[in-house]
């Protein structure tokens, strides 16, 4: 028998993982829905310590990860792990599937994991994996683990989601000058050197920390927090424990200083971003209705017009029409 949504939030709610697991792939694949769900399940999220976990693709993320979650359960705390893959060109899917690699925690009752595709959206997120956080909130996660696909400096969107962003490196792999550029080196609250068994890890983490010390960024400035070094080895399981002990650490900060203020902002960017993909909804809906799209491409790829205009164009056809009286006034 189906369910409805009504009846899967509530049990959601009452941690049910078949309903966790079917509320995301609900939200996932249509936008409408997802938002029938965040209305639903709002009041009950804001609970769980979202982490973060990002760096240059072959770092070790998922193994750490998943270390993570097993050093977690052991302190008695729930967790979910949303794994965002790059994008499978011939079926949409998620390419890598991390839940292959934690299979163990899957048995667990007290662990949730979901791979999601990117579907081409840039950043290193999902565009669903917000309302993936959110479910995995409401159904009662005390830890969300959110890692990203692996590419670099443009994977900065996850500082909007996350409260606690791990930047993961390892020496060797010829990323640690890239990784220290402005951008990625800005988002991060704890470093990560990962396989720190490898030689050269401990002057991997000496760069970093050289880095950090002349940082002055505004963000840097704004919180009061310094970014601690950790050196780990995910595949060893070394230096977990510690790393956890920094990631508490982190959410205590955040917890006591400007909290009001710093939690005012996440929200403020959460209204933003749904603000923000309602107007492009709507002027998608828009030009789509009136057939105005496919012309409109072709003037800009004739350079008839540029993408300023264009966009100009759309949003003052949008208008126009919200500006028409009515039939009936």
């Amino acid at each position: 028998m189906k369910q409805s949504i009504e009846e899967l939030v509530q049990k959601l709610i009452e941690g049910d993982k078949f309903a966790t697991a079917r509320l995301i792939s609900l939200a996932e694949n249509d936008p409408k829905v997802a938002q029938k769900i965040i209305s639903l399940i709002f009041p009950y999220t804001g609970k769980a310590h979202v982490i973060g976990v990002t760096g240059p693709p072959g770092s070790g993320k998922s193994t750490l990860v998943y270390r993570l979650a097993k050093e977690w359960r052991k302190r008695g705390k729930t967790v979910g792990i949303v794994a965002v893959d790059p994008t499978s060109p011939f079926t949409g899917g998620a390419l890598l599937g991390d839940r292959i690699r934690m299979q163990e925690l899957t048995c667990d009752s007290g662990c949730f994991i979901r791979s999601m595709a990117t579907r081409g959206t840039l950043g290193g997120l999902a565009r669903a994996t917000k309302d993936a956080v959110r479910i995995l909130d409401a159904s009662g996660k005390d830890i969300i683990i959110v890692e990203t696909v692996g590419a670099g400096q443009s994977e900065v969107s996850i500082v909007k989601l996350a409260h606690t962003i791990l930047v993961v490196l390892c020496p060797g792999l010829g990323d640690e000058i890239q990784i220290l550029k402005a951008g990625i080196m800005e988002i991060g609250d704890i470093f990560v050197v990962n396989k720190a068994d490898r030689e050269n890890a401990d002057e991997t983490a000496m760069q970093i920390e050289d880095m950090l010390n002349m940082a002055s960024t505004i963000r840097f400035n704004e919180t009061g927090w310094i970014p601690p070094v950790v050196k780990t080895s995910a595949i060893h399981n070394m230096g977990i424990s510690e790393l956890i002990d920094r990631i508490e650490e982190h959410w205590r900060f955040l917890n006591k200083v400007n909290r009001d203020v710093y939690f005012r902002k996440r929200v403020e960017q959460d209204v933003i971003e749904a603000l923000r993909s309602k107007i492009e909804q709507m002027a998608l809906n828009h030009i789509m209705k009136n057939g105005e799209y496919d012309e409109l491409i072709k003037k800009v790829a004739n350079k008839e017009v540029d993408p300023y205009t264009a966009a100009d164009i759309i949003l003052n056809s949008i208008l126009h029409r919200e500006e028409e009286p009515k039939e009936n006034e």
